[in-house]
């Protein structure tokens, strides 16, 4: 319908004044938002209570973001945190190798929160559409450890079915691509750290195991790094 009514103006006001018309219109298409723009209540409350929570709460071992007047003064510091894939702290590329704990933000989610901060960080005029604060228990400090530890160029001696890798010495901010060629020439990727935070270590799990034969070589990893690849638990 707005293109029906751009094209009457074209023809039915003379010469300049529809150009004007015609670029205004533009211009205000341009800078439309939509008509439900992201609310603190409807939509970030959610995506914060469901990824970043777990640290950022009262009692956390970050500061608290479980409310919208905790929120709102860091808001321009978290748009800048999840553009940088800094926060949640996953430490890892996405796309490269598949991930059961992915704690990392997609992009769409990437983009609400970025949409928020430049739409003036709305809180929302409905309260009930914000859901309940989660509930968090003791956490559990088990971490996995059982496996073969690879450093530098490693070949496996016999099949071994992976669960995952855990960084074990990582040079702090490094980035590190790990793949395993297997001997008939098939690369499988593992993980591609990116600049790691030893602060934050963590398993990175497959989403299904994988069977490295004998022979496959582990690369990526220099000298000076190592990682556990994770058995399948028992």
């Amino acid at each position: 319908m707005a293109h029906r009514r751009r094209a009457v103006l074209r023809f039915v006001v003379p010469g300049a004044l529809a150009a004007a018309l015609w670029l205004a219109a533009g211009t205000l298409d341009a800078h439309n938002f939509g008509t439900n723009p992201p609310t603190w209540n409807r939509e970030i409350s959610r995506l914060i209570y469901d990824r970043c929570a777990s640290c950022h709460r009262p009692e956390g071992t970050a500061f608290s973001l479980m409310t919208y007047q905790e929120a709102q003064p860091r808001a321009v510091a978290i748009k800048d945190a999840v553009l940088a894939r800094q926060m949640p702290p996953w430490g890892a590329v996405k796309g490269f190798g598949e991930f059961r704990n992915d704690q990392g933000l997609t992009q769409e989610q990437i983009e609400l929160i970025s949409d928020w901060v430049e739409g003036g960080m709305t809180k929302g005029n409905n309260p009930n559409v914000k859901p309940a604060p989660p509930k968090f228990g003791t956490p559990s400090a088990a971490v996995p450890t059982r496996g073969v530890t690879a450093r530098g160029e490693f070949t496996l001696k016999k099949s071994l079915t992976v669960d995952g890798l855990l960084p074990e010495r990582v040079p702090d901010r490094r980035s590190l691509q790990i793949v395993a060629a297997l001997p008939g020439g098939r690369v499988e990727p593992l993980v591609w750290l990116y600049e790691y935070r030893n602060a934050f270590r963590h398993p990175f799990l497959f989403r299904k195991p994988i069977t490295l034969p004998a022979g496959t070589v582990i690369r990526g990893l220099p000298s000076t790094a190592s990682v556990t690849l994770l058995q399948v638990p028992r």
